[in-house]
């Protein structure tokens, strides 16, 4: 499917249109949003029940963008529920009433290089140098545990290259750094930061960089667990796959993109579902096209989602212990077979669970009873993958090399406004 876009020049429209941002208010529900905006209630009844779960996962982490007449009346809005898929309203122009779509956030991706002359402290000097605090703090989560910044002195050079999506003329996510430089007098020490942008050096105990094959390099570490806290198990026994998560992919069923915030597992009806960790029970009962649902709070920010339950054996308000049986596999609400969809949040944000549950669950010590468990003991470390670290490290002494000055962040304008509308602009149902 393509969206054929159109640009609305700095702040104008050619009808008079004006176009603003804002951040969603916590605790405001997308109910909420339509009253404040005049627009009927029953637009909620034309949502399917599969893209209803979705209005409860606006995110607050990305700007949204609204398109007013000279009335203030809304024609358009765009209102992100992770970092590649958005709430699209509209108002359709022969009729006057409102639709309501899911699709792609259109960005852009770009390498930026920074090299910062330490004259106070990392964080302090990016912020100057850059003029964007996202880009600082990414880079002091890169060295910290890496470097000892108190053995940092004035003239030492940090430059490292980093890649910043922007949207609709202005940055949009978080950064992510690639490779850092530290140059600390006569010595050069290279950081490899990874998805979640923490740094790795070989100059440490812990690590262990690895080649793999004669083409590709991979840099590894294997990194410490430091609470128990944060050791998931699996939620269910003899885990298989089915569907990995994913911020837009093609769905099944309604053929259209979707974000999968899970990973599913195929198993049979009746198969017990475990809780991941400790923690205490949220929410059980029906969610839309999740049908039966159990949510449970973890220390250290996380939410844990088990969905699609034929039968739920917990409370809301219960507390539960890893490795506990809080219901079973079923197929409830809209799905094509048994499975369990399985989400994992992390501060109000969804996360690839799979990048934090442990490859094996719990044993248990009767399994056919599949109500008492044991604790076992796992392993402290997990491995770590950084991709591409081998040529975002020649990009940088490239960088170097030829005396690349600073990407300076400048005060954020509206250069141009992309909004995708069925009505308003051509929309092209081809595949």
């Amino acid at each position: 499917m393509k969206y054929i876009m159109m640009c609305v020049l700095m702040f104008t429209f050619a009808f008079g249109m004006k176009a603003t941002y804002g951040t969603w208010e916590k605790g405001q529900t997308f109910s909420d949003y339509l009253k404040l905006h005049n627009i009927p209630a029953d637009l909620l009844n034309s949502i399917s029940e599969e893209d209803k779960k979705f209005l409860s996962e606006i995110s607050r982490s990305y700007k949204y963008y609204e398109l007013k007449d000279e009335e203030g009346t809304l024609f358009q809005a765009l209102i992100p529920i992770n970092k590649e898929m958005q709430l699209h309203l509209y108002r359709k122009r022969e009729n006057g009433k409102y639709g309501f779509d899911i699709i792609p956030t259109v960005y852009k991706s770009d390498d930026y290089f920074a090299k910062i002359v330490i004259a106070d402290n990392p964080h302090t000097d990016t912020l100057k140098c850059v003029h964007q605090s996202k880009v600082a703090e990414r880079l002091s989560k890169v060295l910290k545990g890496t470097i000892n910044a108190k053995k940092l002195h004035k003239g030492d050079e940090i430059s490292f290259v980093y890649r910043q999506r922007t949207r609709i003329g202005k940055i949009y996510a978080m950064p992510d750094i690639k490779v850092v430089r530290v140059k600390m007098g006569k010595k050069v020490q290279f950081i490899y930061a990874d998805e979640d942008g923490y740094g790795y050096t070989a100059a440490g105990k812990s690590v262990a960089y690895s080649v793999v094959g004669k083409k590709k390099v991979t840099y590894t570490r294997r990194v410490s667990v430091k609470s128990r806290s944060s050791r998931f198990c699996m939620p269910l026994h003899h885990a298989r796959i089915t569907s990995s998560f994913s911020y837009r992919r093609w769905h099944p069923i309604l053929h259209r993109y979707r974000p999968h915030h899970g990973t599913d597992f195929g198993a049979r009806r009746g198969t017990p579902l475990l809780a991941v960790n400790n923690g205490r029970v949220i929410f059980a009962g029906w969610m839309g096209g999740y049908g039966k649902v159990v949510k449970i709070r973890h220390a250290g920010g996380y939410v844990s989602l088990y969905a699609h339950q034929s039968r739920i054996r917990v409370k809301r308000g219960q507390r539960v212990k890893r490795g506990q049986v809080i219901g079973y596999v079923g197929s409830t609400g809209r799905s094509t077979g048994p499975h369990l969809h399985f989400g994992l949040m992390r501060n109000g944000r969804w996360i690839d669970p799979m990048r934090v549950l442990r490859r094996r669950s719990v044993r248990t010590s009767v399994l056919k009873k599949f109500t008492k468990y044991e604790k076992v003991k796992t392993t402290k470390y997990k491995k770590v993958d950084i991709k591409g670290a081998k040529a975002y490290k020649k990009k940088l002494l490239t960088y170097l090399k030829n005396d690349t000055p600073t990407y300076i962040w400048g005060k954020e304008q509206w250069m141009d406004v992309k909004i995708g509308d069925k009505e308003a602009v051509e929309y092209d149902e081809q595949n």
